[in-house]
């Protein structure tokens, strides 16, 4: 009973050889395709990676997105954002004036010294990698070279990761800035928590909202809206990555809404 068993096994597998060599001699791109399909499917498998929650629902996609920046990407450069924002950007104030002291300039007293102190001291209002707040009027926009290049290369990185990711393009919003002696003062009588020791003082230090962006968006075009903390997450991954690479002491606020950067 065996060896009939063991006849009746080889028969069929050899009829099974000899019907896929008819086929693929007949037409050969039907074996070709269905081994491709087969191996397409295998490799989907194995190395897709899930879509993050807070971008997997298909409203989130941006269709008006190039093709450069669309879907193909999500897959290899997800949404990560940071363990924790606390312990990630945990740089208080006690660590971040001594950098402010070593690489920045005397304290301005006012706005008029600001503009004369040149040398010293570059202007950032306008630049196509990040916006200043419409809205801020305690401090001016000069900062220190270092710190200049530190935020440009913040603003481009930001823009780079939003690309990569297919997430339409936004610029990061800087809410403060160098604060002169005058500043400090007025900002002292309004906010019990302001200090005449603030980094802000020496033109390293600037902050960055983390719940308010600039859309990017081409003349004649309209973008859709994303959720903030969707910015935010690859806003943490930027910065996180450039205070590991030292250039860069950062505390994580909560009172005001900011990432607090000192350049280093």
């Amino acid at each position: 009973m065996k060896r009939l068993k063991k006849k009746i096994f080889i028969g069929l597998g050899a009829s099974t050889l000899l019907v896929l060599g008819i086929v693929r001699r007949c037409n050969p791109s039907v074996m070709d395709g269905s081994l491709q399909a087969s191996a397409l499917s295998a490799d989907s498998s194995e190395t897709a990676e899930p879509l993050p929650e807070e971008i997997e629902d298909k409203q989130m996609l941006d269709l008006t997105t190039p093709a450069s920046m669309a879907s193909p990407n999500w897959g290899r450069n997800r949404i990560r954002g940071v363990y924790s924002y606390d312990m990630e950007f945990p740089d208080l104030q006690e660590v971040q004036i001594k950098a402010a002291r070593k690489w920045g300039v005397s304290p301005v007293r006012d706005r008029q010294e600001a503009e004369e102190r040149k040398e010293e001291l570059v202007y950032i209002a306008a630049h196509p990698f990040y916006s200043i707040d419409s809205r801020m009027s305690r401090s001016v926009p000069y900062l220190v070279p270092r710190a200049s290049r530190l935020l440009q290369d913040i603003g481009r990185n930001y823009l780079d990761s939003l690309a990569s990711k297919g997430i339409p393009l936004h610029k990061i919003v800087v809410s403060s800035v160098l604060r002169t002696e005058e500043d400090v003062a007025k900002l002292m009588r309004i906010n019990g928590n302001a200090s005449d020791q603030s980094c802000h003082r020496f033109g390293t230090t600037f902050d960055i909202s983390y719940n308010r962006y600039e859309t990017v968006c081409p003349p004649g075009e309209t973008r859709r809206e994303v959720r903030n903390d969707t910015l935010k997450y690859v806003l943490s991954e930027v910065l996180r990555d450039l205070r590991n690479q030292g250039r860069c002491y950062i505390k994580y606020e909560r009172k005001q809404p900011c990432f607090h950067i000192t350049t280093r």
